[in-house]
């Protein structure tokens, strides 16, 4: 071993708290809302931010989602798109009350991401360990 230079465990350690910093980091969602036929309110526009601002926590990095809300006569519409490199997660609802309707797309995202997630999570396959490998070439 070299003189000066760190052990495992404090490689290990600076490893870990660099990590922790980067992850602490809230990641950003931008969130844009677009009123069409409705009269723009303050209260609506932050409910959605507030709303849709954990979308950007799925993710762990930063996005940019776009909810478009309109109303025709009783029906109230929203649109949403949620974009973050290259994914794109979409959805729409339409019901009687615009904060349900923030609420449903929110839930829906959400539903999609977790499960894109779990794709990816399960898409990895670690390569498996000498041990293993030796094992089996012996018993054939």
């Amino acid at each position: 071993m070299k003189t000066g230079s760190q052990g495992k465990r404090a490689r290990a350690a600076t490893r870990k708290a660099r990590r922790s910093t980067r992850l602490g980091q809230a990641a950003q969602c931008n969130v844009t809302v677009t009123f069409r036929h409705v009269e723009p309110t303050e209260a609506i526009r932050q409910y959605a931010e507030r709303k849709f601002a954990h979308v950007g926590k799925l993710i762990k990095r930063a996005c940019e989602a776009h909810l478009i809300l309109s109303v025709d006569k009783y029906r109230q519409h929203g649109e949403v798109t949620v974009k973050s490199g290259r994914l794109s997660v979409t959805a729409a609802v339409e019901t009687k009350d615009l904060y349900s309707v923030i609420d449903l797309l929110a839930d829906n995202v959400g539903r999609q991401l977790t499960k894109h997630l779990e794709k990816i999570k399960a898409k990895k396959v670690r390569s498996p360990s000498t041990g293993v490998v030796l094992a089996a070439s012996e018993e054939l």
